[in-house]
């Protein structure tokens, strides 16, 4: 039997998409950078839409500057994407929207380093399995 979508993961999904081209084409701010929307979780109620967002840095110095520029660019753009995603997606109501910096990129390239310095230092034991 396939798995029944409940109608927030089905919302979630379209604001998603939807804000994934308005910041992509509407919002015309260099401050932003390579951000993506990894993803959207509405409330039960859909009274909030909490967005979860990536920023790619080019080296971990200037990560965390980058992170707080970004979100407090969306923050201040919150008003905009919400109007902008009220004419695309047809809702009762909008769900206020709640901006969150996903920490799930950089845990996968942590884990991975430690991954690469556990099979180095096997290797260099002779333990080459």
């Amino acid at each position: 039997m396939a798995r029944d979508f409940k109608r927030t993961d089905r919302i979630g999904d379209q604001l998603q998409k939807e804000l994934a081209l308005i910041v992509q084409r509407e919002l015309k701010d260099p401050r932003l950078g390579m951000m993506t929307i990894n993803a959207v979780k509405v409330s039960k109620d859909l009274s909030y839409a909490d967005i979860y967002v990536s920023v790619l840095a080019l080296d971990e110095g200037d990560a965390e500057g980058l992170r707080e520029q970004a979100l407090s660019v969306l923050e201040q753009a919150k008003g905009f994407l919400r109007s902008e995603l009220s004419r695309r997606v047809q809702l009762r109501v909008m769900p206020q929207l709640r901006f969150h910096y996903d920490t799930v990129l950089h845990e996968a390239n942590r884990v991975d380093a430690l991954i690469r310095q556990a099979r180095k230092r096997d290797s260099d034991h002779g333990n080459g399995d």
